[in-house]
């Protein structure tokens, strides 16, 4: 009995080990496959500038910026969805106040503006860091990703063309 109960462990500890390594195995392979062979540079944090070719030294002076960059526009980001959610109230209210509406509505444009020079203020400095070809692929993938609200049938599509899977915009990639 004890010798049939060991082979028993001995072949589930197998097929366990065997299972863990192939698990591993597919999760490596398909994060290689889903980079579309731009993942290069692991000492670059970002999948983005991994992609734009950035070397690990441009990476040391990117990242300061990419971190103050999305801090400042996480907080602004926050106070317009809070705004949203407040106009989604005054909205739905039996009588819309619309002195109330307009006020919100100024809000949220105003945070609106306040992130489009955040990224306009990115822009220019990481501008100033990246080559003249990092450059002009940076702003051929914004200008493939860039479309009215949504509407353009490129936007929101999985895998697209400006983010790796979306793991740049993601908190906590910038140490990968």
């Amino acid at each position: 009995m004890r010798k049939k109960m060991a082979s028993l462990l001995i072949v589930l500890s197998v097929t366990l080990n065997v299972a863990v390594v192939g698990f591993w195995a597919m999760r490596s392979l398909r994060s290689r496959l889903a980079a579309g062979g731009h993942c290069g540079n692991r000492e670059v944090g970002c999948p983005l500038h991994r992609r734009l070719g950035t070397d690990p030294e441009q990476w040391q002076r990117i990242k300061p910026l990419v971190t103050a960059f999305r801090k400042e526009s996480q907080a602004v980001c926050q106070d317009v969805s809070q705004a949203r959610l407040e106009m989604l109230d005054l909205l739905a209210a039996p009588e819309p106040d619309k002195e109330k509406i307009a006020a919100k509505q100024e809000k949220i444009l105003a945070g609106q503006r306040r992130v489009q020079e955040l990224a306009i203020k990115h822009l220019l400095a990481e501008k100033e860091l990246l080559t003249p070809e990092q450059c002009k692929e940076l702003f051929d993938l914004l200008r493939r990703r860039s479309g009215c609200g949504g509407h353009d049938p490129r936007m929101g599509m999985p895998g697209g063309p400006l983010w790796d899977g979306g793991a740049c915009s993601g908190a906590g990639t910038e140490d990968r």
